[in-house]
């Protein structure tokens, strides 16, 4: 583990080995049995990244007062991920009646913007500590509901989509999602960060959910006025986003995204060809339902596959890119961080 490793890597320097890191430090049972401590705690996950030899931790912060205590919000409820269940969630409310309510709802009106200044002090005691308690990776900083995950989160899925095909005039709506997200982004611009984590899950695994121009008249411009401001206070963007967007890579490249931070379902081999050489690539070949239900052989192709185009990065930082779940047999987990330790060293 290094952070000096994690940010030669973002940066695109010589490194003595790939990077590694994996999402939210994976699951509570894997962390036990790694550290042999509770997994509930701070102190654990920070000694699983220890062990795990992570180079890099995810650390995003949006608002310090929830838009829920601000505005009118959308329960769209929650799937269980952890094996305790302490994430499932199956209420599900709705405030906007009819889809005229969406197109004519301003997300700065509705929810205002937090004092900024304030923002700054939250943010950076954040950064702060959690690099002193993760003083062996890099810490990021960055962002959640960026345009389309903030509006998602509004407004929920149906009502989304419906009002979607008025393209003209939600446009407006997701610019008025885009002036809040760029609000947060100075904030963490002020911050003494490195890098930061632009998120928005804007397409699902199936790829684009509206009309590709449509992203490129209406979102990625926003996203390069966002990452033209943080590059001009000296911070490194990765842009992370659930599902299949390898056919926006090269938009989200033109808006100034330094690296991309991606699931499985995307084309590896393009993307290593395509930018491999001039971005920080976060994700793998292994995918997380690989090495759940299927066998060892099975996860060490995945991951052969994924060596063997390594060395055509200039900056890897190596992942499952759909996060290891509590179900994956730790059998599994061991024999996986045993051969990538054995084979990434260059």
């Amino acid at each position: 583990m290094s952070r000096e490793i994690g940010m030669k890597v973002i940066n695109l320097e010589p490194a003595p080995r790939i990077g590694h890191t994996e999402y939210n430090n994976p699951n509570d049972e894997l962390i036990k049995h790694v550290t042999g401590a509770n997994a509930n705690t701070e102190q654990a996950r920070k000694n699983f990244a220890d062990k795990w030899d992570f180079d890099l931790t995810w650390c995003t912060m949006d608002e310090t007062v929830s838009w829920s205590e601000r505005g009118r919000v959308t329960n769209m409820g929650h799937a269980v991920f952890t094996e305790d269940e302490r994430d499932l969630n199956t209420e599900q409310t709705c405030p906007f009646e009819d889809i005229e309510q969406v197109l004519e709802f301003d997300a700065v009106e509705e929810y205002g913007l937090e004092e900024f200044d304030h923002l700054v002090k939250t943010y950076e005691e954040l950064y702060q500590t959690r690099s002193a308690m993760y003083e062996n990776q890099v810490v990021t900083g960055g962002y959640y509901k960026t345009v389309v995950s903030g509006a998602s989160h509004t407004f929920g899925w149906d009502m989304f989509l419906m009002a979607a095909a008025d393209q003209e005039r939600f446009a407006k709506v997701l610019a008025s999602f885009g002036e809040i997200t760029m609000h947060h982004a100075r904030a963490w611009a002020k911050t003494s960060i490195d890098v930061y984590i632009m998120h928005d899950d804007m397409v699902w695994t199936e790829g684009p959910f509206m009309p590709p121009d449509f992203y490129r008249s209406a979102i990625f411009p926003i996203y390069k006025k966002i990452i033209d401001m943080l590059h001009a206070a000296g911070k490194k963007v990765l842009y992370c986003c659930d599902g299949t967007f390898d056919m926006f890579m090269e938009d989200i490249a033109a808006a100034g995204a330094d690296g991309f931070i991606f699931e499985p379902s995307n084309n590896f081999d393009y993307v290593v060809s395509k930018f491999g050489k001039t971005h920080c690539l976060v994700g793998s070949k292994v995918d997380c339902r690989t090495m759940t239900f299927d066998d060892w052989p099975a996860v060490k192709k995945e991951m052969d596959a994924t060596f063997a185009l390594a060395e055509q990065c200039a900056g890897l930082i190596w992942a499952v890119g759909n996060h290891i779940p509590f179900n994956v047999p730790l059998d599994i987990t061991d024999k996986y961080f045993d051969y990538l330790k054995k084979k990434w060293w260059k």
